[in-house]
Parts: C-alpha cells; structure tokens; sequence
C-alpha cells in the first residue's frame, strides 16, 4: 500500500467529509449487495462488508436498514456495477468503480469529466496491467494479543502483508482471498473497521504539487458524481 495508499485514502476521507453524497453512495451499495445476495448478513459476506463500511463512515442504523429494505421494494433500482478507464492531466491514470441505474447517462458523465480536464478515456481493460487488484482490512489490534500470533492466522488465509499507520493495522492480500481472510478474522474475534476491495497501482509516479493540485480538480468532479462509488489513481 505505501504512501500511495495513504494519499488517496486522505485526500478521499477530506473530500467526503464535505460532501453529502456519501451516504446515498454507502446505501447503493448495501442495496446491490441486499439485492444480490439477500438481506440477511450472516448469510451474504458482501452485504455484511458494506454494512461494516456504512459503519465505519458513522452512516446511521435506520440509513442502513431502510438500504436494505429498499433491494426487496417493488420499485427498487436495477442497479449494476461497471468500471471505466482514462488518462487524467499530465498522464495519470484512472480507474473508476460505478453503480448506476443508468449506464448511458454514467459513462457519458465520466467520460465529460476526463476530456474536461484534457485526459480521455480508455478502453476498458487498457490499464489492468498497471493496477493490482487488493482485499484489504483495516483494523485495531486486540489487546493481550500478539501480532505475530494473529499473522500466522492470516497467513493460511491469503495475508500478503500487514503495516500500521498511526495505530491502525491494515492487512492485504490478492482479492480472491477477500472471502477467507474475512473468515479468519471471525475466527480470531476480531471485526475489522473496514474492509475492501482496491486497486494499488503497480508502477506508482511522482507528481509534482502545482501537478497534483490540478489532478485533484478532476477527481474532485468524479468521486462527486452520484454514480461514482471509488477512484484509483497511479500517484505515488
């Protein structure tokens, strides 16, 4: 993860902090997660992480619960989870992880924001190569227990790596491991503050400030649209 982790996750948690959309952003994704795979979440592990993230982002009880409810109403949106791809101010690239109602009006708005900002977008499939996929868990260490203990755990279920920040633990492993180091964490008692999916660019660069600062501007515009659930970027 490393400072490329840090930045993004910072420069995200500064943005959401002053925006309203962050809870009908959490509330979409319980109600794909609901709607997919049932509203109860001891049988569906991905309604139970999005309801652990609308938790961690203090989204209310009734919020999450009337989420859903809202996956089994008869008027409940179709809808589906699509990712597209460009090139950003000075060459930085950009993925960006949606769910939408409306793929017409969701890939028209993206793609608006790219140009806008003298980039464009990219097939689709262009940038794989440049991003690995991560299940990472973010959590607080018990106390009286070792982490060395709590690694070897981990281990069996697919940990690559575990750093600390500030006092929180951040476990990752490849994404196809998210389900069985979900599972190890239950078996140590241990309920994470967050857990997801990302992309951790491979080949991070170097920006210089005036350069990110007019990077920022157009992700600004893309993590603020309503169908925007996550951006990644290659900065270091």
């Amino acid at each position: 993860m490393g400072r490329a982790f840090e930045y993004r996750r910072a420069a995200k948690e500064k943005r959401w902090d002053k925006m309203s959309r962050v809870f009908p952003k959490l509330s979409k994704k319980i109600t794909i997660a609901a709607k997919e795979g049932g509203a109860d979440p001891d049988m569906n592990p991905a309604l139970r992480t999005a309801i652990l993230n609308a938790k961690h982002e203090n989204m209310p009880k009734a919020n999450i619960d009337s989420a859903i409810k809202r996956a089994s109403g008869k008027d409940a949106a179709d809808y589906i989870e699509v990712s597209y791809e460009g090139k950003g101010p000075h060459g930085v690239l950009v993925f960006v992880e949606c769910a939408t109602d409306n793929t017409t009006r969701t890939v028209a708005n993206v793609k608006s924001y790219f140009n806008k900002a003298g980039g464009g977008q990219v097939p689709n499939g262009s940038l794989e190569f440049m991003f690995s996929r991560k299940a990472v868990f973010e959590f607080d260490l018990p106390e009286g227990m070792e982490l060395e203990e709590m690694e070897l755990e981990l281990i069996d279920a697919g940990l690559d790596e575990i750093e600390e920040n500030e006092g929180k633990y951040y476990a990752s492993g490849d994404y196809t491991s998210f389900g069985d180091l979900a599972s190890a964490f239950e078996r140590l008692n241990i309920e994470p503050t967050k857990a997801e999916l990302r992309r951790i660019p491979t080949t991070p660069v170097e920006f210089t400030e005036e350069q990110l600062e007019e990077i920022e501007k157009m992700l600004d515009k893309l993590e603020e649209d309503d169908d925007v659930q996550a951006v990644y970027t290659n900065i270091a």
